[in-house]
């Protein structure tokens, strides 16, 4: 008797647990769903490693500058009222590489339309940066920011980069109007929307 007793008892925390992981699951789902039907309560739409930050609700300017790989001053000063289309990468970073076309891509697709590309590689030498752009056909600049940590450090806020590569987009006033982790091979639409929204914009 005593051992079918201990057999309910199990059977009945068994049950027991199941019930409570059904409810969890029910609750995940319903959290899950009221941040999509609320979104436009927030001050930011998440989702896919995208974050897309409202215009009330961006944080100060970012200013940033560094070397390049050819040996040129890249300043952000110097794009005040363009749309500032930052990539961090690093040579030996597989996503980066797979990205790295459909970046090109988008850089090709704005050129001359008010939107400058700037990459920021957070490991490499000039020479290695710049075998990367010969074999991918990158035609914007990135700043070297290994040694220094400058470029990395001012994007160090609520939205920095939390993973390599990381996409990050600049109203005209140089605050972060989206960030994007993680490559972009599987979803450059996106950043395309993203980066038409920030060019719409009407400045103060």
């Amino acid at each position: 008797m005593a051992s079918i007793s201990r057999v309910r008892r199990l059977a009945a925390s068994v049950i027991s647990a199941a019930a409570a992981v059904a409810l969890l699951a029910g609750c995940t789902v319903t959290a899950l769903q009221s941040q999509y039907d609320n979104a436009d309560n927030k001050g930011y739409i998440a989702g896919s490693g995208v974050t897309e930050i409202k215009p009330a609700d961006r944080k100060a300017p970012v200013v940033f500058s560094g070397t390049t790989e050819d040996g040129t001053t890249f300043s952000s000063k110097a794009y005040k009222g363009d749309v500032i289309v930052v990539n961090f990468w690093y040579a030996g970073c597989p996503p980066c590489r797979l990205e790295a076309k459909d970046v090109q891509k988008l850089n090709a697709q704005f050129q001359g339309k008010g939107v400058q590309f700037v990459g920021v590689n957070t490991r490499d030498d000039g020479p290695s940066a710049k075998s990367y752009d010969k074999t991918f056909g990158i035609t914007y600049p990135s700043i070297l920011d290994a040694d220094s940590g400058k470029v990395q450090l001012a994007f160090s806020g609520a939205y920095r980069p939390n993973s390599t590569p990381t996409t990050l987009i600049l109203d005209k006033e140089g605050r972060i109007a989206a960030r994007v982790e993680g490559p972009i091979n599987d979803q450059p639409s996106t950043v395309q929307t993203l980066i038409t929204s920030a060019l719409a914009e009407t400045t103060p």
